[in-house]
């Protein structure tokens, strides 16, 4: 089916384009932009007047629970929710039941994102069978099954040995290694922040430390290997310096971070509000203000949602007893774009680390309306004003600190390769 979308202002990134102009679409892909191809006199033509035509997100942390935790969300239920959200294409941890350490558990969440048909889904293999950091998983088996890369989440490695053997043969595969960089023997225990907010409420807390000193081991080991890396989830001030300055000595390597990190600091955790608990913690403002500063100075080149989503009992619980994790992976755009209020940040910047930067980083041919590409893209309404109602939530997770928001700005139809998957009712 051709498609012809008009009298959108066009916006994308990666071709430093931001112009009212079409979009022209066929068998998939999108064909030309701005002026109509041959055989395009019947195609079906979508206004998208006052709408902004935004390349499909890309989030490199949704977990979507299946298989093995369906209590809490599905490939189904939670791929709903990402293109709700404007999210073309995502990539899930390797924290299912049974992990994914084996080629057919890979090949269950691919077939299962298939049969859903929503979000294109990307699964990170385990680096270490069952996530136990003891023997390397099958890595060349994985990444032939699917999995974009290898990642021992946030589960420790037996030791620094076994790491760097997981490493060298990553590198000898050229295949990329995703770091949550943790040092358990600091953080374990910890469900906040170690600063005056966890004194002050007593609870246990997790110091910058435990962070910053295993993205240092894991940066050296990262030299010593030449392995591609990418650092998951950065969380404070001095990892943001550590990356910058590995990048400036010529190490492959991107990182991330995830939104709420950017959004809020741990004064938030005055009111014992399980919402907030989240792993790595969220930190102080100085932390928060220089992960922004990250992004503006290209250290940081994507933001993702790291969506987490749990049943309701899982956060009714005491703070420190709570289940870490947010779901917000519905509203990840426009929690971005409060981002521009925060730190001088254009719309196109934030875009791009929602967008292409994203992609980049793991590699996928997603996050841009250039000329070839899948037509996965989403029209998007930057003035309107909604809230986001918990009864009509489309992620199965009950675990949000943002139900109830007013939000400006709502994607309002997602496409994926062509074909709507998503309008707003």
């Amino acid at each position: 089916m051709k498609l012809r979308i008009q009298n959108g202002r066009l916006i994308d990134p990666s071709q430093d384009i931001d112009a009212v102009t079409e979009l022209f679409i066929d068998n998939q892909k999108i064909v030309a932009i701005g002026e109509a191809p041959e055989g395009f006199e019947n195609a079906e033509v979508v206004d998208a007047s006052g709408q902004w035509i935004l390349p499909g997100l890309v989030d490199l942390a949704v977990s979507l629970r299946e298989p093995g935790q369906t209590q809490k969300g599905s490939i189904a239920t939670e791929g709903r929710a990402a293109v709700a959200g404007g999210i073309t294409t995502l990539v899930c941890p390797p924290d299912t039941r049974p992990i994914v350490d084996t080629p057919a558990v890979a090949a269950l969440i691919q077939d299962k994102a298939d049969e859903a048909g929503m979000a294109n889904v990307f699964p990170l293999g385990a680096l270490t069978q069952g996530l136990e950091g003891a023997q390397l998983s099958n890595m060349v088996a994985l990444t032939e099954a699917g999995c974009i890369a290898l990642s021992n989440h946030r589960h420790p490695m037996a030791s620094t040995k076994v790491l760097s053997r997981a490493l060298e043969y990553a590198a000898t595969h050229d295949l990329l290694v995703v770091f949550h960089p943790d040092e358990s023997s600091l953080s374990e225990g910890g469900c906040a922040h170690e600063g005056l907010m966890s004194t002050m409420h007593g609870l246990a807390g997790i110091p910058e430390e435990a962070e910053t000193i295993a993205l240092m081991r894991d940066l050296l080991l990262v030299e010593k290997t030449g392995v591609r890396a990418h650092f998951a989830r950065l969380s404070c001030a001095k990892s943001v310096e550590m990356i910058a300055d590995a990048k400036a000595s010529g190490l492959d390597v991107t990182a991330d971070v995830a939104v709420h990190n950017l959004l809020l600091n741990d004064q938030v955790l005055s009111g014992f509000d399980g919402h907030y608990h989240v792993l790595p913690p969220l930190r102080s403002d100085e932390d928060r203000l220089t992960l922004i500063e990250g992004i503006k100075a290209g250290v940081i080149t994507a933001i993702c949602s790291d969506h987490q989503p749990h049943e309701k009992m899982a956060k009714t619980a005491p703070f420190a007893a709570t289940e870490p994790g947010m779901a917000n992976v519905e509203v990840l755009l426009p929690l971005a774009m409060l981002l521009m209020d925060e730190g001088d940040l254009d719309f196109t910047t934030v875009l791009k680390c929602l967008t292409s930067g994203p992609a980049a980083c793991f590699g996928l041919e997603a996050g841009s309306l250039s000329v070839g590409s899948f037509a996965d893209f989403v029209l998007f309404d930057s003035t309107v004003r909604w809230t986001w109602d918990y009864e009509g939530r489309r992620t199965k997770g009950h675990n949000s600190p943002y139900f109830g928001e007013e939000f400006v700005g709502r994607v309002l139809t997602t496409y994926i390769s062509g074909q709507r998957v998503y309008q707003v009712a």
